[in-house]
Formats: C-alpha cells, structure tokens, sequence
C-alpha cells in the first residue's frame, strides 16, 4: 500500500490492508476516524482464548448465537469499525445479513462485547470504549481487569463492580451463563 496519510479518516478498504500487513496488532477505528492501535500481548492473547473457551462452552450448550473473536472489527452506525475482545450476536441477528454482508466489517451491533485491559491499556480507555458501545446499542459490555482482579459490567443505564470476585451472572443477556473470573485473573 503507498503511503498512507493517518491525519485523515481511514477508509474500510485501507483498515483492513493495514491489518493484513500489521500481524499482532489490533486497529480499530473511532467514527472520527482516528485509529486505535493496540499490540496483542501474550498475556492479553491467553486471557482472551480463555474468555472465549469460557463463551464456547456456554454457546455450545445453550446455541443461542455466534461468538467472534478480537480479530472481527463490527462497523457500528456511527461508521466507528471497533473490536472487542470476544463479542457474542444473536443467531436470528447475525442470519439476517446476507452472506455478502457477514464478510469485511460486518454492519451489526453486537449483543454483548468483552473487554479485557492489557498492561498497555487504562480502565478508564476501556471506560471509553464501553460508553461508545453502549451509545451504539450493544446491551451488555463486560471489561475485565485481570491486573486489579475486577470485574464491571456494563448494561444501559446502570454500571457494576465487582472486586475479586469468583463468578459473574450476565443472564438475562447471556442467560445461564456466569463468568469464571477467577481464571481470568493474573
């Protein structure tokens, strides 16, 4: 790709190019424009497979939609292309887009997005992008951080904490599924 001019917004095309040539990078772009660049860390890395393996599990058994990890960038409606660390859709959502439309950056809001900070990250970053979530109608937002060993779960309207705690409810959303923070804690 020639040279790319960062001082202006990135298009869909040029996002996705940058990835392919970026490998162990996570970009994701704000509705302004801006990029978010972050490395994908070790730590960072097994602690989302764990969180993943942890939604498998719960999806395989109850097979309510489709889990999608880091690498799914989701085009929101304020045309930000942003990329949780696992995300989860509702099968009669995600079926609804065509084929076409699943490629690329798919248009769709997730049902819930997971966040999990790295050493490189602030909560109050995730904070961040928990409220450009909410604010794009995703129903429920989970940050983690594994160094504080806590918890906050995020849902319109209302926000909680939990400080080391073993497991976490996130029904009525995901129903039956409780979040074994403890594995996810350094």
């Amino acid at each position: 790709m020639p040279f790319l001019d960062l001082l202006r917004p990135v298009s869909d095309e040029e996002l996705r190019q940058l990835s392919a040539q970026n490998p162990g990078w996570q970009l994701e772009r704000w509705e302004d424009g801006r990029l978010i660049v972050s490395p994908v860390g070790g730590e960072s890395g097994h602690l989302e497979a764990l969180l993943l393996g942890q939604l498998y599990r719960w999806n395989q058994e109850k097979g309510l939609g489709y889990l999608f990890s880091s690498s799914t960038g989701f085009r929101f409606p304020s045309g930000a292309v942003l990329s949780p660390d696992a995300a989860f859709v509702l099968r009669h959502r995600w079926l609804s887009l065509s084929p076409e439309e699943r490629e690329g950056f798919p248009s769709l809001v997730p049902d819930a997005a997971f966040e999990i900070r790295s050493r490189s990250q602030s909560l109050e970053e995730l904070r961040q992008k928990a409220q450009a979530y909410l604010a794009q109608g995703v129903g429920l937002v989970v940050l983690l951080d594994p160094y504080a060993h806590q918890v906050e779960v995020l849902r319109p309207g209302r926000a909680e904490r939990y400080q080391d705690p073993e497991s976490v409810s996130l029904d009525p959303e995901l129903p039956g599924f409780a979040l074994k923070a403890q594995e996810l804690f350094l």
